[in-house]
């Protein structure tokens, strides 16, 4: 592969990039395209980690963009190009609740995968860890760190952050399934590309061993795509229909409502980061959605009262609805 000094990365494609500091262009050759990835920022996550990640789902049955070639030296990889189709885009034309019985099918499969140890292509271990209590709070934090200081200064904002970072941590010790599964941690439509008819995952550096539950939440209360009530409770119910593992409901339940919730929160401290740090604006739009599916799912249990109190305390609808 060309030496990123002497590339032009003007002569490719530059494609729609994503939440992270990479950068992609499509290449073309005499066989095809070929997708590069570029990341000089957090550049062993972005493209050491992501190709190593891949690896492991690709070993297991699951279909990902391959490997084609690295220069990790120069900050990128090239991987298979699988087109611009994703399920998103699909959904996006027509709201079609059959498509999602095909992606628990690939959900399920993914985790029932035990290995958490792979060799990177720099023929050096790289081991998957644990999504623990700590993460989960620490993901949170971005709320309190980046949404919370628009509307408090001073006194008042630490006061708020230290209510609301005890709440989340009672939430995460409240947790009951042990963190032993195989968790892509931002498994939702537009993470799956359709490619020859096949669903390909993609957006896989950040995987950790989990909770069960995590990658369901982020499927059914994805802030990028809206689906009705009945559509999250038929995709819900569909995941334990072909599901063959034996899993307690009760506790599933319990652990699907808290990472949804904690997901959302983090999710709207990671909009308003992008917004500030890295001046990406597309994304401040979903900030009332993610609101919203906070809400429907803090409706649903008695003992997240004392959330719900202090959410419309500090937090009103006039301004979790503003754009």
């Amino acid at each position: 592969m060309e030496d990123s000094k002497k590339i032009s990365f003007k002569k490719y494609s530059s494609l729609e990039g994503d939440a992270s500091f990479r950068k992609f262009y499509r290449k073309k050759n005499a066989k095809g395209t070929s997708i590069i990835v570029f990341a000089n920022k957090e550049k062993e996550k972005n493209l050491l980690d992501y190709a190593s990640v891949n690896k492991l789902l690709n070993i297991n049955g699951i279909l990902v963009p391959n490997l084609i070639s690295e220069n990790y030296k120069n900050n990128f990889i090239e991987i298979d190009d699988l087109g611009n189709k994703t399920v998103f885009s699909e959904l996006k034309k027509k709201n079609n609740s059959k498509v999602f019985f095909l992606i628990l099918k690939k959900l399920i499969k993914i985790q029932n995968i035990k290995t958490n140890k792979i060799k990177n292509f720099q023929n050096k271990f790289y081991k998957i860890k644990k999504y623990t209590n700590k993460i989960l709070i620490d993901e949170a934090k971005l709320f309190l760190n980046w949404y919370l200081p628009d509307y408090y200064k001073g006194k008042k904002r630490e006061y708020i952050k230290k209510k609301f970072l005890k709440i989340f941590s009672n939430m995460c010790k409240n947790l009951k399934n042990e963190n032993n599964t195989f968790v892509h941690r931002d498994f939702h439509v537009s993470n799956i590309m359709i490619y020859k008819k096949k669903l390909f995952i993609i957006d896989s550096q950040d995987a950790l061993f989990g909770n069960i539950a995590y990658d369901l939440a982020s499927l059914i209360d994805d802030v990028r795509i809206k689906t009705s009530k009945k559509i999250k409770k038929t995709i819900y119910e569909k995941y334990f229909l072909i599901n063959k593992k034996k899993i307690n409901k009760k506790n599933f339940n319990n652990d699907f409502l808290i990472l949804s919730i904690l997901r959302n929160f983090k999710i709207i401290g990671i909009f308003k980061r992008l917004h500030k740090r890295d001046k990406k604006k597309t994304y401040l739009k979903l900030i009332p959605y993610a609101w919203k599916l906070i809400e429907e799912r803090v409706e649903e249990r008695k003992d997240f009262k004392y959330l719900k109190i202090n959410i419309d305390k500090y937090f009103p609808k006039e301004v979790r609805y503003k754009l």
